[in-house]
């Protein structure tokens, strides 16, 4: 569950992407970022660095991110890193996502995937997990080499592995 801090945050940032529009871009472009900072030490750490000036560390932003996101988004992030809060930006994106996917009346399913998914195998793998969940679902690919295949589905709890490295895992346990 999100602290005061980290719902307050997105709640702003999701009342910007709500009025600089379009939302599920500007959601989606923050949710990459926040897999980028998850994953990458070095550039968080770089964009947490108060021996920086901020100006430089919003510059970085800037400049990852131009012609690359929305400038909402750009911004978003910028507001971020200016703030101090960099560090808390995944957390505070996830609770975003979890906002607008109530507004919209969906549940929010990570998907690890060894590739990325064409906007057609998303509409499927949502109307695929909807009809496995009985819930209307909202896909957010993670991409994750580590499965070698397949995809591994996040919803809530529930956690479907249809990667081939869960596939190799349990033919080497029979074996």
């Amino acid at each position: 569950m999100a602290d005061d801090r980290t719902t307050a945050y997105a709640e702003a940032l999701f009342a910007v992407a709500r009025a600089e529009g379009p939302l599920a871009e500007i959601e989606d472009e923050l949710f990459r970022v926040a897999q980028v900072l998850r994953e990458n030490d070095e550039l968080r750490d770089k964009l947490a660095d108060p021996h920086i000036p901020v100006a430089t560390r919003q510059q970085i932003v800037i400049d990852l991110l131009d012609g690359k996101a929305q400038p909402a988004t750009t911004n978003l992030v910028s507001l971020v890193v200016g703030n101090g809060r960099v560090r808390e930006l995944p957390a505070i994106v996830d609770e975003l996502v979890a906002m607008a996917a109530r507004e919209g009346n969906k549940e929010v399913a990570e998907v690890r995937s060894a590739i990325a998914l064409t906007d057609d195998q998303k509409t499927r793998l949502a109307e695929a997990l909807g009809r496995a969940t009985g819930k209307q679902i909202e896909v957010k690919v993670i991409l994750d080499p580590s499965i070698k295949g397949g995809l591994v589905a996040q919803i809530g709890d529930t956690v479907i592995d249809g990667s081939v490295r869960r596939r190799l895992d349990l033919l080497k346990n029979a074996l």
